[in-house]
């Protein structure tokens, strides 16, 4: 069962039916629904005590066992309300954190969903300890909550700091997978969007992989990345993220960072937006939101609307990209604008490059190579002194070959 607030400056409708997406994509079946409208949350309960107690007679009369919140609740609010409704409740942060353990695959993403689940479980041990050991199964026992509920906190504080030295050393690792990606002088570029914008469907049509694909929230936890061929003969590593999502917990991002740091070292950022979503504005919104957060808004971007086939007016998407450009529209799922996107995404790269003449002895084959393979050859001619190229090249490799270049005529 799902209850909600509608409280002043906020729109409950969409939020709530997200929720509902989200009760459903971690196994839920919503029975039914209660809503209050209040100028405030209820400070021990959220919502008023007599609405608690029409909530409690529903649940029973529903049959439900399970009571999802769409806020964040804090713990004292979370405690009081499941001694007033009898039922465990799970708040909008718990629910997304149970998808996450669902969804977690590789080692690196059940660390970091631990780390999360730890840090919100600890201010919420304290009078929560019945209910915490509850069905053995389900959403909110799902992950360390099941096997450390009688754990105190010494042991799981001792644990969020062996996780967090986990994720440093994730950090460190990406750092060295990063540095061997710019040593190979392959440009980079990071899906980024709302959750269920079509960022891996968009993947498997620009690269021709088979990346897992789902129409649920949060299909894709455990990053991706594949080699993306662009016009002229450059290529692109593109990596999918995580989805964003309105209010995404702090406990998730501070988690994540180790995995989100690639959208702050990628050299260009493919902002990925649902255009046939009734909400897609306010996704756009959410998503530049957690982008200023991680310190990533001022990346280079293009704007990505996916999903044209799906769009009743496509003139009012077309006037929408027209105020974000650089943007392209597209449909990842049949194909359209899939030139146009990989033609964008090479103009762009194109930027962060320079212009370079020089001079590759012949026994330095493997740089007239790299050269062909990482940046555009504008000229080549052949000299006696060895191979002479006029060539556009990322800035680190254009660096890398300064030596070689050929004096300009005073």
């Amino acid at each position: 069962m799902l209850v909600a607030l509608d409280l002043p400056r906020t729109e409950w409708e969409p939020s709530l039916a997200e929720l509902e997406q989200l009760a459903d994509t971690a196994g839920a079946q919503v029975v039914g629904t209660v809503l209050q409208r209040r100028d405030q949350p209820h400070p021990a309960l959220y919502v008023g005590r007599g609405k608690a107690e029409e909530a409690k007679h529903l649940a029973a009369r529903m049959g439900a066992d399970l009571v999802i919140v769409d806020a964040d609740l804090n713990p004292g609010q979370q405690r009081n309300l499941e001694r007033a409704l009898g039922l465990p409740v799970v708040d909008r942060t718990e629910l997304i954190l149970d998808i996450f353990t669902q969804r977690a695959r590789s080692n690196e993403g059940k660390i970091q969903v631990e780390l999360a689940q730890l840090s919100y479980a600890l201010p919420r041990l304290a009078g929560r300890g019945h209910t915490l050991s509850r069905l053995g199964g389900g959403i909110g026992t799902r992950g360390p909550g099941e096997t450390k509920l009688e754990v105190d906190r010494r042991r799981i504080r001792r644990r969020i700091t062996v996780l967090r030295r986990e994720v440093a050393q994730l950090a460190r690792h990406r750092s060295v997978q990063r540095h061997a990606r710019t040593t190979a002088y392959l440009p980079t570029a990071s899906l980024v969007g709302y959750t269920n914008a079509g960022k891996s469907t968009l993947l498997n049509a620009l690269s021709g992989s088979q990346v897992l694909v789902e129409d649920k929230l949060f299909a894709t936890l455990d990053p991706t990345t594949r080699r993306v061929e662009l016009p002229d003969g450059l290529s692109v590593l593109v990596s999918d993220t995580v989805g964003f999502i309105r209010n995404l917990p702090h406990s998730l991002v501070a988690a994540f960072r180790a995995t989100l740091e690639e959208v702050l070292h990628a050299d260009l950022l493919l902002h990925v937006i649902d255009a046939s979503h009734p909400e897609a504005r306010e996704q756009h919104q959410a998503a530049q939101a957690v982008l200023e957060e991680l310190g990533a808004r001022e990346k280079p971007t293009l704007t990505v609307f996916n999903k044209m086939d799906r769009v009743a007016n496509p003139e009012d998407v077309q006037a929408w990209a027209g105020r974000h450009r650089p943007s392209v529209l597209v449909s990842a799922t049949t194909g359209a604008g899939m030139n146009e996107l990989r033609a964008a995404i090479g103009r762009l790269l194109a930027r962060q490059m320079v212009l370079v003449d020089i001079l590759i002895p012949f026994d330095r084959e493997e740089l007239r190579a790299l050269a062909h393979e990482r940046g555009r050859v504008l000229e080549e001619e052949f000299t006696e002194q060895g191979t002479r190229l006029l060539a556009e090249l990322p800035v680190d490799l254009a660096a890398r070959l300064s030596a070689l270049a050929v004096p300009t005529a005073a």
